[in-house]
């Protein structure tokens, strides 16, 4: 695979990577740990691929409504955000350096971008420079919106020992919920033209996300971080 491809493929996860990290203007984590974090997605692609792998067969043999649904939602979703959330929850969530909610996104983004990157080296590997452009709108912006949503719930509830377990939850299960849905509505069969409710249902989330991003910085700021 040549340079521009290499470019091409992992550019959009590491400006959205930049574009968290700039928002968080005070106690920026230490960059060792973000490039952990980073490599933690990389790991996680491989934890995900044997689940999905398995499953593979089943969706292209058995392709009918529900057996796509079953697909989408927990073998790709479950497996892909578990191993995500696995990282982020058991590894980082312990860390001294996490010490404001707002260092939730910026960890779960690190992941989140470390998966995308490197699955999308995969599948340009082989499709070239279309695909790096379809993904480059498409895949990136989904596992950013993730991302956000994952470390948002579980930044909340390392601060917030009343309601812990009910916003760990939401950080695993609303990342689950979003990605399956994103999933089924491309890979179904049934229903013509119902693979365009996944964009649109992508541009809703990214705007949310967009206001998550701005509220959880300005919170950061104008609480000097979390000593």
């Amino acid at each position: 695979m040549n340079s521009t491809l290499i470019i091409l493929a992992i550019a959009p996860a590491l400006a959205f990577c930049g574009y968290v990290i700039h928002k968080d203007r005070f106690e920026k984590e230490p960059k060792w740990l973000i490039v952990l974090a980073f490599c933690f997605g990389i790991f996680s692609v491989f934890s995900a691929a044997v689940t999905s792998v398995l499953g593979g067969s089943f969706i292209v043999q058995n392709g009918n409504f529900i057996n796509t649904a079953v697909f989408a939602f927990l073998v790709v979703a479950l497996s892909e955000e578990f191993a995500k959330f696995f990282f982020l929850r058991y590894i980082l969530y312990k860390r001294k350096e996490f010490n404001e909610p707002l260092d939730g996104i910026v960890y779960a983004v690190m992941i989140g971008m470390g998966f995308a990157a490197f699955e999308n080296l995969l599948y340009v590997a082989q499709g070239g420079v279309s695909v790096a452009v379809m993904r480059m709108v498409t895949a990136i912006p989904a596992h950013a919106v993730f991302a956000v949503i994952m470390g948002y719930y579980v930044g909340l509830a390392k601060f917030d020992l009343t309601h812990r377990s009910e916003l760990i939850r939401k950080g695993l299960l609303y990342p689950i919920l979003l990605h399956g849905a994103y999933d089924f509505f491309l890979l179904q069969k049934s229903i013509p033209g119902l693979s365009v409710l996944a964009f649109i249902g992508l541009w809703f989330a990214g705007k949310h996300i967009v206001y998550i991003l701005k509220q959880s910085s300005e919170h950061s700021s104008n609480n000097g971080g979390l000593q």
